[in-house]
């Protein structure tokens, strides 16, 4: 079998075919709302539901902005490629 017969049929879906993920987020602050890449997000995982949440600067504002972070939200943003930092006990 050759390498052209081994993927006949297969198309090549290169990487303008990636769509990026966006979030949309509010800042507490400045009450606006906006969209955001993973890249704008940091997302920090603790021992406890008080210990993890995830992080982003304003873009209208530039305030840092923590906000808390359940299960769903851990596992849309990990989903969708946001950095996470995992915090451990001393």
């Amino acid at each position: 079998m050759t390498v052209a017969t081994a993927f006949a049929g297969m198309r090549d879906v290169g990487i303008e075919a990636v769509t990026p993920v966006v979030f949309t987020a509010g800042c507490p602050e400045c009450r606006g709302r906006f969209q955001l890449g993973a890249a704008a997000f940091m997302l920090a995982i603790g021992g406890s539901e008080r210990t993890t949440f995830y992080s982003f600067t304003c873009p209208e504002c530039e305030v840092a902005v923590r906000k808390p972070a359940g299960e769903r939200i851990v596992e849309l943003l990990v989903g969708g490629g946001v950095r996470v930092l995992r915090l451990t006990g001393a």
